[in-house]
């Protein structure tokens, strides 16, 4: 408390001097101060007081103003922030980078697949102005190129009712909407060749009952299976909007039976009417987890109208385990030019996966990824978390793609009818932001390994080991 330097006792013993003084000098002070006299002084010292607490509010105003206007900077696991006092503004600088190796064990693979690779570069912006509006802006520069992964705005007006808008995940596949620091393996599994990935647009999102319901329904520009908007200059090439959604339910969440809090069911489904032409096709190719083309239609095969997706898909989370499944199936209207007349069908693809994992050092697995107990440290002798896991996945193509010989809308000798694939592999998580995943993987084909069109050949298995290294400031 600041103040004059005067006392209350100083300052009320110099009133009474000068008013004894005033009153008739040292004969008056010997004497019983007047009642009239006294009750000046008190009303004095009431406004002395008064004065005094008014300047400590003024003190305690300009202090809290102050804090204000004063941000805070911090640094930790989650990333580089900067924060208004009251919370509401804040700016975040996260990234992540994901380096790996693959290694292909038959000599028949194509030459220059054994390879060190970057495969995610994301340094990445994000912030909340006005403790409603959260922003995010994510760059990545891996492959030798710059794409925009991420930019949107989205509004947190009520936990059931928020709005988002930019570029962002399409709300449908399970494992395509898990973080890439989550992910169990170096590449996701064979669904995803179906699944759409980042697109833009807007989304009407939200949950209920504190996470135990959430909801996304999403009108977007529109991808091929498996893609995102970048792939085609991140504009409509549809003749419609694309119309994605996505329930999903935590049904023991928030009761007392605690191994069933950590269940999760959904289902997602995307419609477009997907235009193309034979000079613009609009259709997909699909790969392996080694990124190795094995599937792709004849180059006069073309999207003819409607392209329906769905997704039923869960996971089950309980102490160090963890499972993780879904199936996905696509119908899409086709047509191929034959000599100026169409041959048109509807063809469904569909596939499935199913995931397993389990931590060795007994830390809790979720969705979200795994936090070492005692991260690595040799000092400490620590050595962050161990997670063993497994995985079984396969994409089956509508058996009609191949039908019709020389007019069929792709070719058995060079396209897979099937992929099967299973991996195992470790994770290694030193801490919350660096692990090494170590994984093997097997794909088995049916068709597309030359022959006839009548009697296929399948093609060589694909076996590869892959290292990943995932350094991450962000919180999955």
């Amino acid at each position: 408390m600041r103040n004059s330097g005067v006392t209350r006792p100083v300052l009320g013993a110099t009133i009474a001097g000068w008013l004894m003084g005033g009153l008739g000098g040292p004969a008056m002070a010997e004497e019983a101060i007047p009642p009239a006299v006294q009750r000046r002084l008190e009303e004095l010292e009431l406004k002395v007081r008064t004065l005094e607490r008014q300047q400590e509010v003024s003190e305690e105003v300009r202090t809290a103003d102050k804090a204000k206007q004063t941000a805070t900077v911090s640094a930790g696991a989650d990333g580089f922030a900067l924060k208004s006092t009251d919370g509401a503004f804040q700016l975040t600088l996260r990234g992540l980078l994901h380096a790996d190796t693959r290694w292909f064990f038959d000599s028949d693979n194509p030459t220059g697949d054994d390879t060190f690779t970057l495969r995610r570069v994301r340094p990445y912006i994000e912030g909340t102005v006005f403790n409603i509006f959260d922003f995010k802006f994510m760059p990545d520069f891996a492959g030798g190129k710059t794409v925009i992964q991420d930019a949107y705005v989205d509004a947190r007006f009520l936990p059931w009712l928020q709005i988002k808008g930019g570029k962002f995940k399409t709300p449908f596949g399970i494992e395509r909407l898990q973080s890439a620091s989550a992910i169990r393996f170096v590449e996701r599994a064979l669904p995803n060749n179906l699944v759409p990935n980042r697109d833009i647009g807007g989304e009407l999102h939200g949950e209920l009952g504190g996470g135990v319901f959430s909801y996304s329904l999403a009108g977007l520009n529109g991808v091929n299976d498996g893609r995102s908007s970048d792939d085609i200059g991140d504009i409509d090439n549809n003749v419609d909007k694309d119309f994605a959604g996505r329930i999903f339910a935590h049904p023991f969440l928030n009761t007392s039976i605690v191994p069933l809090q950590g269940l999760g069911i959904g289902f997602g489904a995307s419609y477009v009417d997907a235009g193309g032409s034979p000079d613009a096709p609009n259709l997909p190719n699909y790969r392996t987890s080694g990124q190795q083309r094995f599937f792709a239609y004849r180059g006069t095969t073309f999207s003819n109208g409607e392209r329906l997706r769905l997704s039923p898909q869960g996971y089950y989370y309980y102490g160090p385990f963890g499972l993780l499944w879904e199936y996905v199936n696509v119908a899409q209207d086709v047509a191929r030019d034959i000599d100026g007349v169409a041959r048109t069908d509807e063809l469904d693809h569909d596939a499935w996966q199913v995931a397993f994992s389990y931590v060795l050092t007994g830390e809790e697995s979720t969705y979200r990824g795994v936090t070492p107990n005692r991260p690595f440290s040799f000092q400490s002798g620590t050595y962050g978390a161990f997670e063993l896991k497994a995985r079984y996945s396969e994409l089956s193509l509508d058996e009609d793609t191949f039908a019709g010989g020389d007019d069929s809308f792709a070719d058995p000798t060079t396209a897979g009818e099937e992929a099967r694939a299973f991996a195992v592999g470790l994770n290694w998580y030193l801490n919350q932001n660096v692990k090494l995943v170590l994984d093997y993987e097997q794909t088995m084909f049916d068709g597309g390994g030359g022959g006839t069109a009548d009697a296929p050949k399948d093609l060589e298995d694909e076996k590869s080991f892959s290292v990943g290294c995932i350094s991450t400031f962000n919180p999955a």
